[in-house]
């Protein structure tokens, strides 16, 4: 028996409703609170990320994943690191130490609908379903900007809008103030 320090009156508060899962499709979300837990057999870590669904019919709504990052099976830790590059790309933070950065970074999330793993043993019309995450990528199918990377060629600019053309200064190594003039 536990005393409730006080007497509940369940009059004043709306019973919770069991949680449907969400439809197979993509969302536009972002990562709430993520952090780094052992894995049961207590040989490695994975990744735990809570996301929030921030548009659309099912604003509000929670998505969990887990990358296992630190773990003996090599294709395993492969997959988590392909999984957190695609995160990282969709949220335009390509070099990360602390999960944080990419906390309310919105991206795309896609969703699928699986039997649960934990009901393998049972029949597939008695097995529960659950959310699985499929995918990440940029918001809208737009990347966001990466930081700039030196190139083998120089960058093709548009014509000036004036429609008057001038030739654009010849690419060289020697910085402009240091070209003699």
């Amino acid at each position: 028996m536990a005393q409730l320090n006080d007497t509940f009156d369940a009059t004043g508060v709306p019973p919770a409703a069991p949680m449907e899962l969400l439809p197979p499709g993509r969302y536009a979300a972002q990562i709430v609170n993520s952090e780094m837990r052992p894995t049961r057999a207590g040989t490695g870590q994975f990744l735990w990320l809570e996301m929030d669904v921030i548009e659309g019919a099912h604003q509000g709504r929670k998505i969990w994943d887990q990358l296992n990052l630190v773990n003996q099976s090599q294709q395993t830790v492969e997959i988590a690191q392909r999984t957190l590059s695609a995160i990282c790309h969709a949220v335009g933070q390509l070099q990360v130490s602390d999960s944080e950065a990419l906390h309310f970074r919105q991206m795309q999330v896609t969703l699928a609908v699986e039997p649960d793993s934990r009901d393998k043993h049972m029949q597939p019309h008695e097995q529960r379903k659950q959310n699985r995450v499929k995918g990440y990528a940029p918001l809208g199918g737009v990347t966001p900007p990466r930081p700039a990377v030196p190139s083998a060629s120089p960058p093709v600019r548009p014509a000036p809008a004036s429609g008057l053309a001038r030739p654009l200064p010849a690419a060289t190594a020697t910085p402009p103030w240091r070209r003699a003039g």
